[in-house]
């Protein structure tokens, strides 16, 4: 199945149906970015994005792992939070966010990603390996998912999700349904 425009807007309209989380997604989309930009958000707001983003897979994640991640993430201080959050926000660059967000415990540029989508999500996606390997496997993206990803191939992952969206005229955001959704059946051997 090609990543045509009609395919991305198939799934993303379709993504609600399959992925439980959808509404949950949609008003942290919508409500996260100013509070976090406003500096009003609480300990629960900031955890929410680290738990997402392992839970997202629906319990195909592995518990351990998880766990330990977001065990490692409850290790930081909230001032620590403020600091990489704000570093985040007043960064100009894409590697200079991560890196502000990369100086939390339990956030590698995987994490650090999904807090890209959440403080900017017109700008920005959340990256893991089961998308990337959507873009391989379609031809979007010739390497393999990298062991330890760094903001290099973050970038490149993004500016492929971007030349999709466009090519598709349809959001960033739509383009990561599409590839959730994809990733999603395909583990279902639909």
């Amino acid at each position: 199945m090609a990543l045509s425009a009609d395919t991305v807007t198939a799934l993303a309209d379709e993504y609600p149906d399959e992925q439980p989380l959808a509404t949950v997604e949609d008003e942290h989309r919508e409500l996260l970015p100013a509070t976090l930009a406003e500096g009003s958000y609480g300990w629960r707001d900031v955890e929410w994005i680290v738990q997402w983003y392992f839970r997202r897979f629906l319990g195909r994640y592995p518990d351990t792992e998880r766990r330990a991640a977001e065990e490692r993430f409850g290790d930081n201080e909230y001032e620590a939070l403020e600091t990489a959050i704000g570093g985040a926000l007043a960064a100009e660059t894409t590697r200079a966010k991560l890196e502000a967000l990369t100086a939390l415990e339990g956030v590698d540029v995987p994490i650090g990603t999904a807090f890209l989508q959440f403080l900017e999500p017109e700008q920005y996606l959340a990256m893991s390996a089961r998308e990337w390997a959507v873009l391989h496997e379609h031809g979007e993206l010739e390497e393999p998912y990298p062991e330890s990803p760094d903001s290099g191939e973050y970038e490149r992952y993004l500016e492929r999700c971007r030349t999709i969206a466009d090519r598709c005229n349809c959001e960033l955001w739509d383009c990561y349904r599409a590839l959730w959704l994809l990733d999603h059946r395909s583990e279902n051997g639909e």
